[in-house]
Order: structure tokens, then sequence, then C-alpha cells
């Protein structure tokens, strides 16, 4: 140990003395991990990273390090756990290969707005830009799809490097981040102290509520006639749940949820009129083409919820609540913009608003629902005339016997849009999901993360027989750290999303979607988790018990109907007023 002080602060007080250690930049990588609080890394070592994982060695009691089959696994088992806790996922990866494996990841987080901190190793500095072995442009790569990267060529820049990239990551909108360490930056040995940030020029992540703006959006929404809101996946992060649930109850405003804002309020509650999209239900997508007032909170106004931007909500006038000033009039135009932290926003805003309900309004969303049950629900419900079960009804006996509060995980396609219909969600965060993105193989890995995370939680991971065999290697972690994740897959032998718009909008000309399947319990077995098969639906209640009740991962694999659509629909181009039911 030794000490150092500079003379004197900019306000001429003499600076306490700083502890510092002469070590090397790997060991300095984990103590800087440590100083954020960080407990695990999700990572997969190589040659350009292998001292900081050498250092690593010593830090076992410190820090957890899972290692995947993949490193597309430990970038989205970092996601999953990082959704959950809303703190900050760690990744590593080596130079070249390793650190490509990561950038679907980094992409998937980016849209989805999740706190990550991803660190590649790279060759030495000596050599970049002479093709080395295993040196890839890792910055140029990831300047479009992070938040902030930066490479790191000397020891002294890693505290300062990694001080930011933890502030940027998880602050205002969150992201991923990219450290990219030369070997010899991790190799050399310098003074090291660390100390967090909370500031950094030029960056203003929380800018504050206007008044002016705050008391537009009030004047609109006491005077409104039709009001209808749209909450997102910024509620959730903001932490707002318990802010939103009082704005609803006193405005008495309808709402809808965006798919990752499901489960910002239980589906329980009277003024939940479901979810919004492509694939959502009907009221929600029709209304909002019908109401005088729109409030979106915390959401992006994604081609999928909007439809057709040139017929979305042309009648209405739109509060926008949102932290990103890039998404206010991107896409829909605001009349009145609320740039804030959504739970600094509803908090201004519920003093203001006017306790009121609208029964006349709902009423219509019950007829909605009406048409909904009867044409979609029911079907979904049942099996079909051969006796093959249908997705909804194994995700609704899934709901029932958790009694809706485990966490859904899912990877995307069919399986997807029927878990986000027909779970029950009556807690909160509980849907852990690629959206913007649409990453087919980030169900597993996203389920691992967030159950090693909370093990106290269920956390149920629906899966299709597609997005499975991208990722299923990951079944190795789940059993090697005994991560009780519960699978489920959802198999009907084909791209299920594909085939469906290939039925729909290309003559049932079926090109490259049906697939020849492995006997998925095998390789369960082969790696050491337990599972069953179930075809018929007398065996489902029974099954969903025996998966729940197993201690550790279990793989329940339910044969469905094979060509099963999903609807309502929003065919892609057309308005949300043309959502079709069948």
């Amino acid at each position: 140990m030794k000490y150092y002080h500079k003379e004197e602060t900019a306000n001429g007080q003499a600076k306490s003395p700083v502890k510092t250690e002469y070590i090397s930049g790997a060991e300095a990588v984990l103590k800087c991990l440590l100083a954020e609080g960080v407990d695990t890394i999700f990572g997969y070592p190589g040659g350009a990273i292998m001292p900081v994982y050498d250092a690593l060695y010593d830090y076992q009691d410190q820090i957890n390090h899972i290692l995947p089959r993949h490193e597309q696994g430990a970038i989205h088992a970092a996601e999953g756990y990082a959704r959950v806790t809303r703190q900050t996922g760690v990744c590593m990866a080596t130079s070249g290969p390793g650190a490509l494996n990561l950038a679907t990841g980094i992409a998937d987080a980016i849209m989805d707005s999740v706190p990550l901190v991803c660190i590649t190793g790279q060759v030495f500095s000596h050599v970049l830009g002479s093709d080395a072995f295993q040196e890839t442009d890792v910055i140029g790569c990831t300047n479009s799809i992070s938040k902030w990267n930066c490479q790191i060529t000397r020891p002294e820049q890693i505290p300062e490097a990694f001080a930011k990239a933890f502030y940027i990551a998880n602050s205002g909108r969150p992201g991923p981040v990219v450290i990219d360490i030369t070997k010899d930056a991790q190799n050399g040995k310098f003074d090291f102290s660390y100390q967090s940030t909370k500031y950094i020029r030029s960056y203003h992540p929380l800018p504050k509520p206007k008044k002016d703006a705050i008391q537009n959006a009030a004047d609109l929404i006491n005077a409104a006639k039709k009001p209808f809101i749209l909450a997102g996946h910024g509620i959730q992060i903001a932490g707002a749940q318990e802010e939103f649930k009082t704005f609803v109850e006193k405005t008495g405003i309808p709402l809808g949820c965006t798919i990752h804002g499901l489960s910002s309020i239980p589906n329980s509650h009277p003024l939940h009129m479901g979810m919004l999209g492509m694939h959502g239900n009907y009221g929600p997508n029709i209304k909002t083409n019908e109401c005088d007032v729109l409030i979106a909170i915390g959401m992006r106004f994604d081609d999928r919820v909007t439809g057709k931007l040139s017929e979305y909500a042309t009648q209405a006038k739109v509060i926008h609540i949102e932290i990103d000033p890039s998404e206010i009039n991107k896409n829909v135009h605001a009349d009145v913009a609320v740039l804030a932290d959504a739970k600094d926003a509803l908090k201004a805003l519920i003093p203001l608003v006017k306790k009121k309900s609208y029964p006349e309004w709902y009423a219509e969303f019950a007829a909605c629902d009406k048409m909904e049950y009867e044409k979609v629900i029911q079907r979904d419900m049942q099996a079909n005339a051969k006796n093959e079960m249908r997705m909804g009804q194994v995700v609704k006996e899934v709901s029932d016997q958790t009694k809706g509060q485990a966490v859904v995980v899912t990877d995307v396609g069919q399986h997807q849009m029927v878990a986000a219909r027909y779970y029950n969600y009556l807690s909160t965060n509980q849907w852990v999901s690629s959206g913007g993105a649409g990453t087919m193989g980030y169900g597993l890995p996203a389920a691992f993360g967030a159950k090693y995370a909370q093990p106290e939680r269920e956390v149920v991971c629906f899966v299709g027989d597609g997005g499975f065999q991208m990722t299923l290697q990951e079944l190795g972690m789940c059993s090697q750290w005994n991560v009780g994740v519960k699978i489920v897959l959802l198999d009907n032998n084909y791209l299920g999303m594909v085939r469906q718009w290939q039925q729909l909008f290309f003559d049932r000309r079926y090109s490259s979607v049906e697939l020849q399947n492995p006997d998925f319990l095998k390789i369960a077995e082969g790696f050491g988790v337990k599972g069953r098969h179930i075809t018929d639906p007398k065996d489902l209640k029974e099954a969903v018990a025996e998966m729940l009740a197993f201690d550790g991962p279990y793989l329940l694999h339910v044969s469905v109907e094979k060509e099963e659509n999903i609807f309502p629909m929003v065919p892609s181009g057309c308005s949300i007023s043309d959502t079709r039911l069948e």
C-alpha cells in the first residue's frame, strides 16, 4: 500500500490522502466491479481476456463467475439478471469471435433499455490494426448498438472508464456499455484507486419535469372525454408502479400495456384493458384510434404498437412522458411532451388531475372484450378437433398453478405472444423478453439469469422449438449451477410466426419453416436436466404440477397444434383500426 494526495481542491481545501494499491490492470478490473457492488459475472474466457481470468482466481469468494456454453448465453443471462433486479448486469468475453458473439445481446439490450457493462479482451495495443490473431474492431462494431463504449490501452485508464461505464449504463434511459481492454493494459501495473461517479460533463440523464408541461398535461387530462393510457417499460425501469396505480385510480383512465409494460399494474385491475400491439387485445388497439387524449408513459411508439403511422391516433391530443429526448416526436407528434423520469412526472401530475370516471367509455372496451372472447380466446382455451393442445391452454394452466406470480421469460415467436396474452400477471416486474430486437435464442439464458438473481421467485421460461434450438446448450449452465428454471417448450414443428405470415400473406407457400426436431428429452437428459413430454390435454394439469414441484431445472415438452395462428393480429403496414380477429 501507498498513499498520495494533491495539494488542494478547487475551493482551496486540502484533500484527504487517497489510498492506492500497486496492482495489475487485470486485478483493477475486479476491484472496480466490487466497488460498484457487482457479485456476478457471466463470461467466457479466452486468450485476450486471460489476465483478468487469472486475477479472478483469487476473487472467487467475492465474485461469482457463471460459465455459459456460448458468449451469447452470457449476455442474455446478464440481461435476465438485470431485468429482474434493475441492477447493471455484467458479462465478459475475449477478443474477436468472443466479443462479436456478444453483439446480438448488446443490440438487444440497447433496444430494450437494459443496463449492462460488457467487458471484452483485446490484442496487445502495439498490434492494433494489424489483423492480429483474434483482433476485431470492437469499438467500431458496437458504436451504433451501445449507449457508450471505450477502448483501454493503458492500465491507468481503467478506474475512470469503469466509473463512467456503470454510471452511464444505469442512469437515465438504461442501456449497454462496452469496455474493450488490450492485453498489455491488463498486464501492466499502476497505482490503483477508485471513485464511482454520478456526474459526467454534458451528460444529463435525469431531466426534471417542467412545470408548464405538467400543467398542460393535467389540463388536457382533466378536459378529456375519452382518455386512454399507454403504459410502457419506463414505468418499471423508474420503479413507478405505485405512482402509476395512484394516477390511474385517481383519474379513472383506462389503460393498455405495451409488451414490456406488462406487469406495470396487475392484470386484475379493473382499468387494465389488456395489451397493445400487433397481437395485442382488440379493445386497446381499436380504442387507441378513438380516444380524444392519449397519455403515453415510458414507451417509444414502436411500429408494432402504432401500425401505420399516418393513421395512428390522428384524432387524439398526445401527451408523451419520456426520459429520452430522442424519442420525443420521433414517431408520433406530442401535443404535450413531458421530458422526465416516469416516477417524477407522475408524482408531479397526481396532485393536479381530477378524480373522474368514464362508465360509457369503459363499456366500449367491454364490448370489444366480449367480441375477442367469442372469436379468439374461447377457441384458444380448448383443444382442437384432433384433440391437439393449443398454446393458450398451456400458458393458462401454468398461470393458474403459479397463481399469476411467476417471472415469465420467453423466447421470440408465437409462444411469446401467447405468453404475453394468457399469463395473468398479478404482481410487478414479471415480464422478461426480447422486444425491440426480437432475438430468437434469448429465452433460456435470460431465464437462467433471472432465476440466478432471484432464486426465491418462480421463473417459467416459455420457448418455441425454433428459438430453443439456438441456445439449448445453456441447459448445461442450468444443470451445472442447479438453477431451477422451469422450461415450457411449445413445440409445433414449425418456425410458427413465419409460417403464420406465409399462410396469411404468401398463399401458404411454406418456404423453409418446417423443422425436423430432435428428441428434446434425450438432449436435456444428456445435460442432467429432468423432463417430460406430453401430447394429450388430459395430462397437462398433472404435468405442470410435476414440473413446478421439481427441485431444479425442468423441461416440459408440450406438443401443440401444428398450424395454430395467433389472433388478434394487425397485418404489417396496416392501421391498428384494421386489427383482425380471424
